[in-house]
């Protein structure tokens, strides 16, 4: 490998490094939908340059998280009324069936795993930090969709999941729908025990309960400081 080629890949490295950071703190609701992401002040609150601070924006446009406006810059993506009614109802057609799959492929290693995930929510939502809750959420569907075994699908939904969370940071309001796990400990009786057909009416109901506990109605004001929205996240 040359100089050249290995500072490419460290470059690249990084910059994913920042993407995922960035991410988890949009999915955790400290970087709100609509911040304005500069280069300059993340090139600064991460001490790398302005070209992988792009790089790592452009990754996190690809995934519909971010958007990049001509002359204007990077935003953190802010989906109309129009889209949050289309991103769940997409789900609602989508995860019931892959729920249903993985109720057919599920091992006890996968059975274990989702128990970890709520166990972990649980302690996020105890500790009051409702936002790593709301991404451990997040993360359990997406494992279920893993679980499933269809890979196009399962990358379908990891969008839709990711453009979630920014529909309930804008419309959410019914903040206690956060702490109904029954619904995910349901689902995990229900795929441990093989049962396609009460796996998929149970994420179908589900995700309807979602989203009904939203408000799509406005759209609250936008902070602006990102230094202090991500003042927790080290430097990579």
């Amino acid at each position: 490998m040359t100089l050249t080629t290995a500072k490419s890949v460290a470059a690249n490295a990084t910059a994913n490094t920042i993407a995922q950071a960035l991410s988890r703190a949009i999915h955790e609701h400290r970087l709100a939908p609509g911040t304005k992401l500069g280069e300059d002040e993340l090139s600064d609150i991460y001490g790398v340059s302005r070209t992988i601070v792009r790089t790592a924006l452009q990754s996190l446009a690809h995934q519909q998280i971010v958007e990049i406006k001509r002359n204007r810059g990077a935003f953190v993506a802010q989906p109309s009324l129009a889209e949050a009614q289309e991103v769940f109802e997409v789900r609602e057609l989508l995860e019931p069936r892959t729920a249903r799959a993985a109720a057919l492929h599920a091992t006890p290693a996968d059975i274990a795993l989702l128990k970890d995930h709520i166990t972990q929510e649980h302690a996020a939502m105890d500790a009051g930090e409702s936002g790593r809750a709301l991404y451990l959420s997040g993360k359990f569907h997406l494992e279920i969709a893993r679980m499933a075994n269809q890979q196009t699908i399962a990358d379908i939904i990891n969008v839709l999941i990711a453009r979630s969370s920014l529909i309930i940071a804008l419309y959410w309001r019914r903040e206690s729908a956060l702490c109904e796990s029954q619904a995910h400990h349901a689902l995990i009786n229900a795929i441990g025990d093989n049962n396609g057909a009460l796996s998929e009416e149970l994420m179908q109901s589900h995700l309807v309960d979602l989203h009904s506990a939203l408000n799509l109605k406005e759209l609250p004001a936008v902070e602006q400081d990102l230094r202090a929205m991500l003042l927790g996240d080290a430097k990579p």
